[in-house]
C-alpha cells in the first residue's frame, strides 16, 4: 500500500533555512527540498500529528528571534509517496567533523589519511549523519574525553554514530538505546558496517531496558523535554567520576537544563556551541560510589534484531 507524506512548506529568510533544517532533523523529518521561495520538508503521515505543527512553529520562532530574522510561516499538505530518500542521498557528502573523525555515507568514497577514523553511516530514516550541529558537538566532546577501557551509553542512538565513534576511539563497550524500531534496525546495520559488533550493543527499548549498570560517559542528543524527563534516571546510571554529554539543545535551553542538573548534583563543566545549538557537559559533584557493581556485559540485554537473519 503506497505511503503518504506530509509536506511542510516553510517561508523563511534564506539565512534561517539551514538552522531550520537542523531543527526539523531533530524532530524526525525525513527529507528536505529548497527552492527560491521556501523550504519544504517531508514526514510520513503516520508519524505526523497536529501537535507537531505547533511544536515546530514554536521552535522555528525561537530560532528566528535569536537571529533577528522574520518569523517563519509553516503550512502543510498531504502528498502521495515518492522516492524522497533517493533525492536526499544525492545531497549527502563525506564530512570531516574533527581532524581525526570523518563521516561518510555508504554510497560515497573517501580517501582517509593514516591518522583519520572514518565512520561509515547509512542514515536511512534515523538521525545522526554529522550534518547537524548537535551531532558534531557530541562527537567532538566524545573524542576529547573517551579513554581506552571506558564504557559509554547513548540514549536515543539514532544511526548509532556516537556508539560507533566511541568504539573506534577505544571504548571497551558502547551501548545505544532507542525506542524507535527504524533507528534500532539502522543502528544495528551501521554497527556491522563499521565492524564494531564486539564492542557495541544496540537495544530496542526505553532507558530502563539497559539494566542496572553504570557508565563512564552518557550521551543524549535528543529533545529538551525528553532529556528533562530522563535526567534523574541518567544520573543513576552514571559512575561517580563519569560525565553526561547533553545536546539537541538550543541556546535558550541552557539555563533550564543547567538548573535541573544542579538540582541532581551535577555541574556543567563545558558548553560547546555551534550556531544556535549547544551541548552541555556535566559531571557528578556529589554521590556515593556504587559498590558491588555488576559486570556490564552480563547485565546488559542483547536482544536479537528481527532483521539479522535477512539476507540482502
Amino acid at each position: 500500500m503506497p505511503k503518504s507524506y506530509i509536506e511542510l512548506h516553510i517561508i523563511a529568510d534564506q539565512s534561517l533555512r539551514e538552522k531550520l533544517i537542523g531543527v526539523m532533523s531533530q524532530l524526525g523529518i525525513e527529507g528536505f527540498w529548497e527552492d527560491e521561495t521556501a523550504l519544504k520538508c517531508y514526514v510520513r503521515s503516520e508519524r505526523w500529528s497536529p501537535e507537531m505543527l505547533n511544536e515546530l512553529q514554536q521552535i522555528a520562532n525561537i530560532v528566528a528571534r535569536s537571529s533577528s530574522s522574520v518569523l517563519p510561516r509553516i503550512s502543510t499538505r498531504l502528498l502521495e509517496d515518492q522516492n524522497w530518500n533517493e533525492e536526499w542521498e544525492k545531497t549527502i557528502q563525506p564530512i570531516q567533523v574533527t581532524d581525526r573523525i570523518v563521516i561518510k555515507p555508504t554510497w560515497q568514497e573517501y580517501k582517509a589519511s593514516p591518522e583519520q577514523i572514518v565512520l561509515t553511516i547509512d542514515p536511512k530514516m534515523a538521525f545522526g549523519t554529522g550534518y547537524h550541529e548537535t551531532t558534531r558537538l557530541c562527537l567532538k566532546v566524545v573524542e576529547q574525553h573517551i579513554k581506552p577501557g571506558m564504557c559509554l551509553l547513548d540514549i536515543g542512538t539514532g544511526t548509532g554514530i556516537l556508539t560507533i565513534a566511541a568504539a573506534r576511539l577505544g571504548a571497551k563497550l558502547a551501548v545505544g538505546v532507542d525506542k524507535d524500531e527504524w533507528s534500532y534496525v539502522n543502528a544495528m546495520e551501521n554497527v556491522r558496517l563499521n565492524h564494531v559488533e564486539d564492542r557495541v550493543r544496540i537495544i530496542h527499548g526505553e532507558l530502563s531496558s539497559v539494566g542496572e549498570v553504570k557508565f563512564d560517559i552518557i550521551t543524549a542528543n535528543i529533545q529538551r523535554n525528553i532529556i528533562e524527563q530522563l535526567l534523574k534516571e541518567m544520573k543513576n546510571k552514571l559512575m561517580k567520576s563519569g560525565m553526561m554529554i547533553l545536546s539537541g539543545l538550543l541556546l535558550p535551553d541552557k539555563e533550564p537544563i543547567r538548573q535541573r542538573l544542579n538540582a541532581l548534583g551535577l555541574e556543567v563543566c563545558e558548553e560547546p556551541i555551534e550556531n544556535e545549538w549547544i551541548a552541555l557537559v556535566a559531571r557528578v559533584t556529589h554521590s556515593r560510589r556504587n559498590s558491588g557493581q555488576r559486570s556490564l556485559k552480563s547485565a546488559i540485554p542483547n536482544p536479537k534484531s528481527p532483521h539479522e537473519d535477512c539476507r540482502h
